[in-house]
C-alpha cells in the first residue's frame, strides 16, 4: 500500500500548531512559560519556555548542518519572552522552507556525518528534516501535558483537527 503523505503537509501542519500555540500562549501570558518541565528530565530543559527555545533551535542548527553553516548560538533567545520566541521560531521556520525549496533532490537520500555534542550521527538530509518536523509535533504533545497538569485546557489540536489534507472539524471548542 502507498499512501502519499509529503514534507509540505506537516510543515502545513506545524505552521497550524504553532500559530494555535501563539495564540494560546498570548491568551495566557508569560508567566506560562515558567511552569516547570518536571523534575525527572535530563537537565536541559527547566521550564516551558526552554522547551520552545528547543523546539525552534533544533530546526534552525539542523538546517545550518545541513547547509554546512556555522551553527547559531540559541542560548541569547530568552526563554520567557513570547514574542522573541515565536518570533525566532518565525526566523527558524522561514529558513526550513528556504532550505526545502532549493536543496537538490539528487541529494535528499545521501548519508552524511554531523557533529552534535561529542557525538557523531549519519543520516540523510530526507531523515533529519523528517526528524525536525516530528520533533516538533512531539514537544508540542509535551507541553500540551504540561498546561494540561498545571489546571489550564488547551483545544484539539491534533492533526485530524487541523486544516492541512481538508475537511473540516465542527465540533464544540474546549475553553482554552
Amino acid at each position: 500500500m502507498s499512501a502519499q503523505l509529503n514534507l509540505d503537509d506537516l510543515v502545513h501542519y506545524t505552521d497550524w500548531e504553532r500559530q494555535q500555540w501563539q495564540v494560546w500562549f498570548g491568551r495566557h501570558g508569560q508567566e506560562v512559560l515558567k511552569i516547570s518541565a518536571g523534575a525527572h528530565g535530563d537537565g536541559r530543559f527547566q521550564t516551558i519556555g526552554d522547551l520552545l527555545r528547543h523546539v525552534f533551535s533544533a530546526e534552525k542548527r539542523y538546517i545550518e548542518r545541513l547547509a554546512e553553516r556555522p551553527l547559531t548560538d540559541t542560548a541569547a533567545i530568552p526563554n520567557d519572552n513570547i514574542d522573541a520566541l515565536f518570533q525566532f521560531g518565525q526566523q527558524s521556520r522561514q529558513a526550513f522552507k528556504e532550505f526545502l525549496a532549493s536543496f537538490p533532490l539528487n541529494a535528499w537520500d545521501v548519508p552524511a556525518e554531523f557533529k552534535m555534542m561529542n557525538n557523531s550521527l549519519t543520516a540523510t538530509p530526507r531523515k533529519i528534516l523528517v526528524h525536525v518536523l516530528l520533533h516538533e509535533i512531539r514537544h508540542w504533545a509535551q507541553i500540551a501535558t504540561l498546561v494540561r497538569l498545571n489546571g489550564l485546557a488547551v483545544e484539539f489540536h491534533d492533526f485530524l483537527f487541523s486544516p492541512v489534507l481538508g475537511g473540516e472539524f465542527k465540533g464544540g471548542k474546549r475553553k482554552a
